[in-house]
């Protein structure tokens, strides 16, 4: 299929162009402030802007996504620069390049989301904080120290020695950043940072302030070739590698957080890091800082419309038209306005939705840690301690292990082990065992998915002793048979196990490995007390509130009747629970008719006291697929054989013969005998119908009659409608009709 070019044109221009001018707007201040942070030329911030524009957009993998110069990069920057010079920061930038292009090209893009979250935004947040007290020296009229303790402590004797026009270009740029967001929406379409320089400078110009002008002595034209750092080549590695994983990772975070926030095309995270690589090695090979995909820009394109890359591309190629053509307006700017955007970035940096998400996790240490270490001993050291943090906090949740233990109404003690079991959880595990009385029955249920050498010795001895004592250990596992391996000797691998499906209440016995493999000749009254023990063991102590409150009344809302096939389970097939079914089961489903012959009470006393006592809204009458009894029925009683009660009771299915013969005819064919089971559920509504306190009921809208057909071999319920149409029918008719027309899928 040939695309349309004229309608992408189109959509270009209608989207991406106005999405580009806008991202354009914001980039441009966020790029000198951060050049600014990072100890750079301003002009590199520009260079990064355009080549994370361009380059990036163009190769990366991701639609929306814009790069360019990333505050969180700037304390790593500001070091690089001290410590070895800008010309050779741009060559360590280069290499850092060249490491994730190789990554990207290698396909490990997804192992840098391996990286907790908690221990990126710790280090973002201490990132904010860092440029947050350094530029509030500049804002203050001062210049910022080399650390942020240096400037937490310089800050009071700043405070005290005020520059008068330098502060007010700065609260006057905080403030219009802070009171932007209240503006209508109409309004905060420009960009808030654009409009706060704006303010700044006209004012400082206006009233003619004694303030600092940005300086672009340092402008593209003094570009010379990235140098090789001169130094200890292990810290020179060590900071490709810095600047290459902790641009990576933010570009791979900011891609999957953006990802959620459009519609379009999914990013290629190993396209996407290639793209970055690229740029970076451009970016270092002009002079410009690190590259990085930027959540604050790609956030903004995205809400002005972005549908393609276009938009990312030419947000580049504005901002090297505004630095070529219009780079002497930023002389107009106050350097202490550009040090105010600086603070309310890196105080927005702080944030505390992310902080809500990581204690949702359990993880707020690893943040705290995390940006208290980058803050008090530096960039990587932070990090590290973070990762470490992390990795013993997953290490500490892998092997942790529960021990619950309660005593039974019987006098039996159930204990449930849950975790992994490994020897780091030995200690608590036997101080809990061996706190259980001496010749207690007890009930040890391991829920565990994997269990070291050390743990089984532990469970295992205890059980020895406890059972040498005059106690009783009954082991049931769970999810796994670790214990019963290894006590028969069996190989075990040491690798957790995969979930199996779990023994559920409703599986035949035949389906479950907890109830014990039985001999023909232990007779199934057996069965039935393992299954009663079990009962007691799982589920009884779950639903005991329930029935606590039902042995006062029972108050069921339906009466259901059903075939006393053993197949059928009306809790099952209709997902109810205790006290909601009145339930009638019988060979059949059937409902003698009044004053029908043979005489049988039964049926009529249990619809009598669910109408008239228990009030019950709903009779369902369900009958199944396959159904013996209604067999019996269409062979006029032959397949009953010797039997004379049941060929007395089938007697009450001659109605629904006659109407299925009405209706089909006296041919046989392949369905024949689900049809009649289908028509027999709609006779027996009908013979309900035969008893006046239930016919009034119905005419007068307070019990409603409902047919369901199971067919067992789908497990899929069917709705049967009543002959005679009832309130009860009204909603039915959202059903799809089956094929023979008589049914409507539940």
């Amino acid at each position: 299929m040939i695309p349309d070019t004229k309608s992408n044109w189109l959509g270009t221009l209608r989207h991406d162009v106005p999405a580009s001018l806008v991202v354009f707007l914001v980039a441009v201040p966020l790029s000198l402030g951060i050049a600014m942070a990072s100890g750079a030329p301003l002009a590199a911030g520009l260079i990064a802007a355009v080549v994370g524009g361009i380059v990036a957009g163009s190769l990366g993998g991701s639609a929306v996504q814009v790069s360019g110069p990333a505050a969180g990069l700037s304390l790593v920057v500001v070091d690089l620069v001290q410590t070895y010079g800008w010309r050779a920061t741009c060559m360590i930038t280069l290499l850092a390049g060249v490491v994730q292009l190789l990554l990207g090209v290698f396909k490990a893009a997804r192992a840098a989301l391996a990286v907790s979250p908690a221990v990126i935004h710790g280090m973002l947040a201490a990132v904010g904080v860092i440029i947050a007290l350094a530029q509030l020296h500049v804002v203050l009229g001062g210049s910022s120290q080399r650390s942020a303790v240096a400037n937490l402590i310089e800050l009071p004797g700043q405070i005290a020695d005020l520059h008068g026009h330098k502060v007010a270009v700065g609260i006057l740029t905080i403030s219009v950043l802070a009171l932007w967001t209240r503006m209508p929406k109409q309004v905060r379409a420009v960009p808030a940072p654009l409009v706060a320089l704006l303010v700044a400078a006209v004012t400082a110009w206006a009233f003619g302030w004694d303030v600092t002008r940005v300086d672009l002595s340092d402008s593209v034209v003094s570009w010379a070739f990235p140098v090789l750092p001169q130094g200890d080549w292990h810290m020179v590695v060590a900071a490709v590698l810095l600047v290459a994983l902790l641009a990576g990772c933010e570009s791979l975070l900011c891609c999957v957080a953006v990802e959620g926030q459009h519609a379009g095309r999914r990013a290629d995270l190993d396209q996407e890091l290639t793209g970055q690589g690229v740029a970076n090695m451009v970016s270092g090979a002009l002079g410009g800082l690190p590259v990085a995909g930027v959540i604050v820009r790609s956030t903004t394109n995205v809400q002005a419309g972005a549908r393609t890359r276009w938009s990312a591309i030419l947000h580049g190629v504005w901002v090297l038209v505004f630095a070529i053509g219009f780079g002497w307006t930023i002389k107009l700017i106050p350097l202490e306005a550009l040090a105010a955007l600086l603070v309310f970035i890196g105080v927005q940096m702080v944030n505390l939705g992310h902080i809500k998400k990581v204690h949702g996790h359990g993880e707020v240490p690893v943040y705290v840690v995390t940006m208290l270490a980058v803050i008090l001993l530096g960039l990587a050291e932070g990090v590290l301690a973070g990762l470490a943090l992390a990795a013993l906090l997953a290490l500490r949740r892998l092997t942790w292990v529960t021990v619950a233990k309660r005593q039974g109404h019987d006098g039996r003690v159930h204990v449930t082990i849950s975790g992994s079991l490994t020897f780091l959880g030995v200690p608590r595990l036997t101080r809990e065992l061996r706190a259980i009385a001496s010749g207690a029955a007890v009930d040890l249920d391991l829920n565990i998915d994997f269990m070291d050498n050390a743990a089984f010795e532990a469970i295992h001895s205890w059980r020895l002793d406890h059972e040498r004592m005059g106690g009783t250990v009954e082991i049931d596992e769970l999810h796994d048979e670790w214990y019963s391996l290894a006590a028969s000797g069996a190989r075990m691998f040491p690798v957790k196990s995969p979930p199996k499906a779990p023994d559920r209440w409703w599986l035949p016995w035949a389906h479950r490995h907890r109830l014990p493999a039985l001999p023909d000749t232990a007779g199934e009254e057996c069965r039935l007390t393992a299954g009663a023990r079990e009962f007691h063991r799982r589920t009884a102590p779950l639903v005991r509130p329930i029935f606590t409150e039902l042995a006062r009344k029972q108050q069921p809302s339906h009466l259901f009747i059903t075939c006393a096939d053993s197949r059928i389970v009306p809790s099952l097939i209709t997902a109810s629970g205790p006290g909601d079914l009145f339930t009638v089961r019988n060979i059949g489903n059937l409902v003698p008719r009044r004053g029908s012959e043979p005489h049988d009470d039964s049926v009529v006393a249990a619809i009598e006291y669910a109408t008239q006592v228990l009030g019950v809204h709903t009779i369902t009458v369900c009958g199944h697929s396959g159904c013996g009894a209604m067999a019996g029925v269409l062979s006029a009683g032959v397949q009953a054989g010797s039997l004379p009660g049941l060929r007395r009771w089938l007697r009450h299915g001659n109605h629904s013969l006659a109407r299925f013969i009405e209706t089909e005819g006296d041919r046989l064919h392949s369905g024949a005998l689900d049809v009649l089971c289908r028509v027999n559920v709609q006779q027996q509504l009908e013979n309900l119908r035969t008893y006046r306190k239930v016919d009034e009921q119905v005419r007068a809208g307070k019990l409603a009659l409902v047919g369901l057909f199971f067919d067992i071999g789908a497990a899929r319920v069917h709705i049967v409608p009543p002959l005679r149409p009832t309130f009860s029918a009204l909603g039915e008719e959202r059903g799809s009709q089956s094929e023979d027309g008589r049914t409507m899928s539940a």
